[in-house]
Order: structure tokens, then sequence, then C-alpha cells
């Protein structure tokens, strides 16, 4: 069993609007852009990071941003809910906050005793709140947010799978433990996790396949320590006979990916060097970052990149 893996990383989605999405998860989740940077692979797209004031790992959700995309079609073999901790108690600020902004589809709910508030993004983006007592990973509390309701970071990711198995023995052997199911729901704990401890599959055997596309996740990104914890877990992935990529760097963190038995793109990312090591910490995400490999193009892309203000 894989016993470096310490929770989620990040989870990254995908957008059709850049101003709209930097605007939906910094005014009104209250977040902070940690980093504007662009696709390694079209470069011509951005990719926008927001998390807490560093951008911990376990805090951050990333996004491309493909203008007009179509928007994706919910299904198996996806991430359904990506879900947000905040304190005890903060889901009626939320709910009142949610009504003056118009935001949209939402909906009260109880999973395994935990209250959650879902809504929608800006793509029809499936997102939840879910009271998380006793988290004490410091929230970065954006514009009219109160500390004590803010987030905190990412609480889980919620799977819809046509068949549990597979996956559910993937997560097992890479340390998570099975403690309840509800319905057609099991829920997965990482023990003494980063604060991002739950992944969540629900069966649904008879829902057509997702089609990716706006507001679709694209993948999901489990942290580790360093580039050495990474190489064991890429070893006994492989050994167990996953197909994982060489390691990538990307600026931020370095990574691995798989495709799951269910469908789903995972990540393994490290937690170093982490956002501040290209940029003051004061100042994250405020000027447009670009991998080494694109930096000739930055002119051809300070023109064309949608501007996005703040």
């Amino acid at each position: 069993m894989i016993s470096e893996i310490k929770g989620l990383h990040h989870v990254t989605s995908m957008a059709s609007n850049a101003q709209t999405n930097n605007a939906f998860f910094t005014r009104t989740l209250g977040l902070r852009r940690v980093k504007k940077t662009v696709n390694f692979d079209a470069p011509d797209v951005y990719h926008l990071y927001y998390g807490n004031e560093l951008g911990e790992p376990g805090t951050v959700m990333t996004y491309f941003p493909f203008p007009m995309a179509a928007r994706g079609r919910a299904g198996v073999g996806e991430v359904g809910v990506t879900g947000f901790a905040v304190p005890t108690g903060a889901l009626d600020y939320w709910k009142g906050r949610f009504d003056r902004l118009q935001v949209k589809d939402v909906t009260e709910n109880t999973r395994f005793g935990q209250k959650e508030l879902r809504f929608s993004g800006p793509d029809g983006d499936g997102l939840a709140l879910i009271e998380t007592p006793d988290d004490n990973r410091e929230p970065f509390a954006g514009p009219g947010v109160p500390e004590e309701a803010a987030v905190r970071g990412f609480h889980s990711a919620s799977m819809r799978l046509r068949d549990e198995g597979a996956s559910a023995e993937l997560l097992k052997f890479m340390g998570y433990q099975e403690v309840e199911r509800q319905d057609n729901i099991s829920r997965f704990v990482m023990e003494n996790g980063n604060g991002a401890n739950v992944i969540d599959i629900e069966t649904l055997p008879d829902t057509a396949v997702a089609q990716q596309g706006a507001g679709s996740v694209h993948h999901i990104a489990f942290a580790v320590e360093d580039r050495a914890a990474q190489l064991e877990v890429r070893k006994a992935l492989l050994d167990t006979g996953y197909q994982v990529t060489p390691v990538i760097d990307r600026n931020y963190f370095w990574a691995i990916y798989f495709r799951t038995p269910g469908g789903v793109l995972f990540e393994v990312a490290t937690n170093d060097p982490g956002f501040d090591h290209d940029e003051d910490s004061r100042h994250l995400g405020e000027a447009l970052k670009l991998p080494h490999q694109h930096e000739p193009l930055r002119k051809q892309l300070e023109q064309s990149l949608q501007p996005i203000k703040d």
C-alpha cells in the first residue's frame, strides 16, 4: 500500500470565460488568485489558480478557460462535485451571500452527517460548501467574506462511476480507508492527511458517460511531500499495472498522471516548490507568469489573452 499520499493537492477544471471564472472564484467565493499563467500544452489559454493566501496544497482550484468552450455533459467517469470546507455554522452566511449574488442551483443537503450547500459555478460546475468541524487550515477571506465563514480549502472530490469496485481498490491502495456508505455513495478518508482528506464514489450504473467541456473537472491531483515520495508512488503504481506518465515539471510542482479504472484522470503532485518561488508572496497571481519554453511568446500572448480585471 502507498503511504506517501497526504490528500488532495489541487483540482483542475475547464471554463469558457477567464474574466467570469476569475470573478466567481475571487469575488463570490473569496479565494485568492495565486497564479496567472498559461496551459503548458495550449499557451493561448490561461491556467488560473485560486486558493488560500499561499496556495497551499489541498486548497487550490485551477482552471483552463477555453474561450467560448461548449458546456460539458454530466455523467459517469468524472468528478461530479468538488467540495470546499467551511466552519460549522457558516452555511447561513453563504446562503445569504449566494442569494445576493444570484448564484445558481443552490440547494441544501446532508451527506454523512455533514451539512452541505450545493451550487453551480459559471459553467454549471458542480460545487459544494461543507461544514467541517476542527479544520484549522488558514483561510483567505476575500472581498466581503468574514474570516469566520471563509473557505478553508478542499473538503472532498466526489466521483461518479458506473462501478466502484476497481476504483475503490485503487483508493485503498493509495492509503484511503472506506469509512461509511450512504445509499449508493461510499466515503473514503485519508487519515492524518493535509485536511483535503475525503473522496466519495457515487455509483450510477445506468448513467451515460460524461462528456467533458466547460464546467467539467479535467483531473484531480493528490499531494506528496517531494520528488522522492513521488517516485515511490510512481513505482508502486507501475508495479501494480497502471500506465503512469514520466515526471513532468509544472513550474510550481512536479506531476505524474494516470487514468483510473473508472475513467477519471488522477495526478500525483509534489508540495514543492510552491507558488511563491517565482513571485513575491504579497503579489501572487498579479503578473502573467510563463513557462520558460513559452517566454518567447510573451508579447504575442499578452496581446491575445483576454484581459482579466480584478
